[in-house]
């Protein structure tokens, strides 16, 4: 416990206190429907002060679903104690910037509490039901997306009461392999020193495409931290990037570098990094987050333009 204090306190430390906000075409695989498509989101924090970490998953969600991600097909990880909050001066809703959009409505949470942990969260890359909930039941013809957002240091991402260590997540990706439990696999990571779950250690034979916050040996940054009603950060600057990418784009026209590119271009407080196999980012976001060629979610306003300063 004392380690993952320490944990908070580091991460803590770095939030950002002020606001921010001729490609080539490459070809989409018409013939795999979003059936084939699996997605987990992870918020790995849970108190107030980490606000953003929930809300970064609940406004991910619904990017997903307009793209035509079955909601049976998300697997969803977050504490929950954020929307009926007493800090929360807007009781039973959540937001990712100042526009107040509430992205908290819809979300179907499927580990609450106690529940949101390393171990439940492996069980449920591995498919075992012992996870108590909805796991991963993707075969060798399936494409996979996974992304976490919470606090981390050189070496492990955190949850609230334990961490993952790299090794030993990477020792997952590689059973999902050898077991054929994805055809292809894409990874988002949202924490401090982030990069360091995957340098030196993730191969680029195992069809796996991640990016990362910040490098292994730098901070990540939250940002929308000046909201004068919540007193808490509502997004954090990497996250909030790849989001809005996805959210503002068609996605069968859109590459997994030419999201890279622009993340990396727009989130200029850290450096966004890419790991794995490279020659994946010529597919396309919309094999991964969904191919219905639709810009945003219902009835939504354009996210909010915010200057990186």
């Amino acid at each position: 416990m004392l380690r993952f204090s320490l944990l908070l306190i580091h991460c803590l430390s770095i939030v950002l206190v002020q606001s921010r906000f001729n490609s080539t075409i490459e070809y989409f695989d018409e013939n795999l429907s979003d059936k084939n498509k699996w997605a987990i989101l992870v918020a790995g924090s849970n108190g107030f002060y980490n606000y953003r970490h929930q809300a970064d998953v609940c406004h991910a969600y619904h990017v997903l679903r307009s793209k035509g991600i079955k909601p049976e097909h998300i697997i969803t990880m977050m504490y929950d104690d954020i929307a009926h909050n007493k800090m929360n001066p807007f009781r039973g809703k959540i937001f990712n910037d100042y526009s107040h959009r509430d992205w908290y409505k819809g979300v179907v949470i499927d580990y609450k509490g106690k529940k949101v942990n390393s171990e439940t969260f492996l069980k449920v890359l591995k498919g075992d039901q012992s996870a108590g909930g909805k796991v991963l039941k993707s075969g060798k013809n399936d494409d996979v997306f996974i992304y976490f957002t919470d606090h981390g240091a050189p070496g492990l991402i955190a949850f609230p009461d334990d961490e993952l260590y790299a090794k030993r997540f990477m020792a997952t990706l590689k059973y999902l392999h050898r077991h054929k439990r994805y055809s292809r696999l894409v990874i988002y990571i949202e924490a401090c020193e982030s990069g360091s779950m995957f340098q030196g250690l993730l191969p680029s034979n195992l069809n796996i495409y991640a990016t990362t916050a910040a490098s292994p040996t730098e901070s990540s940054y939250a940002t929308f931290c000046d909201d004068p009603k919540i007193v808490a950060c509502l997004a954090d600057l990497y996250s909030y990037d790849w989001i809005v990418d996805s959210q503002t784009h068609q996605l069968t026209r859109r590459t997994l570098d030419q999201q890279y590119r622009e993340v990396k271009r727009e989130t200029n407080l850290s450096h966004v990094q890419r790991y794995g196999d490279t020659n994946m980012g010529k597919l396309h976001v919309g094999e991964f987050q969904g191919s219905r060629n639709k810009d945003s979610p219902e009835n939504d306003e354009p996210p909010m333009k915010v200057n990186h300063t």
